[in-house]
């Protein structure tokens, strides 16, 4: 009888992590939505409340930006994301209060040299802030034509 007890124990668990993680992976895709829509119409004060102040967004071609420098190439319009569309996007949970996203998405953008429009995969990290969910971090690299899957 003792072996099933602490075998229900586990499942209850298992069960209860599993389930605050779904509803924890809910509230990053909402707010993962939230900040691509931001990116795609820019207004400063929903950018400056989605950004973490601590913000690393390290483009595919390796540019680095801080949220000061990124706020601005964005309200600027200097660059302008014209598409973003999740291919995959996954989150695992290291430790409380950090969330790592990982996948791939086809981005469509338009800078002063031109336009881009490329399947990047990536790794990003949000850290809850408070009762808020920040983008902390971004990088992300072009994936050759050849590796792009439908």
């Amino acid at each position: 009888m003792r072996p099933f007890f602490l075998l229900l124990v586990l499942f209850a668990i298992t069960a209860s992590i599993s389930s605050a993680d779904e509803a924890l992976t809910s509230t990053l895709i909402a707010a993962d939505d939230k900040r691509i829509a931001a990116m795609q119409n820019p207004v400063e004060a929903t950018l400056a409340t989605t950004f973490s102040d601590d913000l690393r967004y390290t483009h595919s071609n390796g540019i680095v930006d801080t949220k000061a420098t990124f706020l601005d190439i964005l309200v600027s319009g200097k660059t302008k994301y014209l598409g973003y569309d999740h291919i995959e996007r996954s989150f695992t949970f290291p430790i409380p209060g950090i969330a790592l996203m990982s996948g791939r998405a086809r981005v469509r953008a338009e800078t002063a040299k031109g336009q881009m429009d490329a399947v990047l995969s990536y790794l990003a990290v949000w850290r809850k802030e408070g009762d808020t969910w920040k983008f902390l971090a971004w990088q992300s690299c072009r994936l050759p034509p050849e590796e792009v899957k439908p």
